[in-house]
């Protein structure tokens, strides 16, 4: 009789309960998510609160991708509350855009986001802070790759500018 062997279980998926912990225990990084996406207190909490509801009721996902998972929902949930547009191909944005629920007691860091235009400021979120690929940015925000590049771009010369003069 041939020798019995093991075959290793599928990774196990993650359960309802792995999210509501995850979302406990990152509250403040994933709130903070949220409104840097948004600029706006109310659609951050909205957008907490949509994201750990679909991570819950959503397509199983591997345990170990859970993490990923619930800090793609809120910006699924960011990109559904303000559908951030690309600005035109003859339009170049070199102001600051100030939010007038940007609160004006946030951390200088997330201040420097918040006043970058919303499309602009989820590119930057998405690639530079979340390490998102251009090609996985163009998707979620529905736009071409060269939107998302440019994006980039004009995002990281502003936030340059603006901590050249707040130096």
């Amino acid at each position: 009789m041939p020798p019995v062997k093991h075959i290793p279980s599928p990774a196990p998926y993650a359960s309802s309960g792995d999210f509501h912990r995850i979302f406990h225990e990152e509250t403040d990084s994933l709130y903070r998510l949220s409104l840097m996406l948004t600029g706006d207190r109310e659609k951050a909490e909205q957008c907490f609160v949509s994201g750990l509801e679909d991570s819950v009721k959503g397509s199983p996902v591997f345990k170990e991708w859970a993490r990923s998972w619930a800090r793609r929902a809120i910006i699924q949930n960011a990109v559904r509350a303000i559908n951030p547009r690309p600005m035109g191909e003859d339009t170049h944005s070199t102001t600051f855009y100030s939010s007038s629920k940007t609160p004006a007691t946030e951390q200088p860091e997330i201040a420097a986001v918040l006043e970058l235009a919303p499309f602009e400021r989820f590119v930057y979120v998405m690639s530079v802070l979340e390490r998102y690929s251009d090609q996985e940015c163009s998707i979620l925000l529905d736009c071409a790759r060269r939107d998302v590049v440019a994006a980039r771009i004009r995002a990281l010369q502003q936030m340059e500018t603006r901590e050249l003069l707040h130096a």
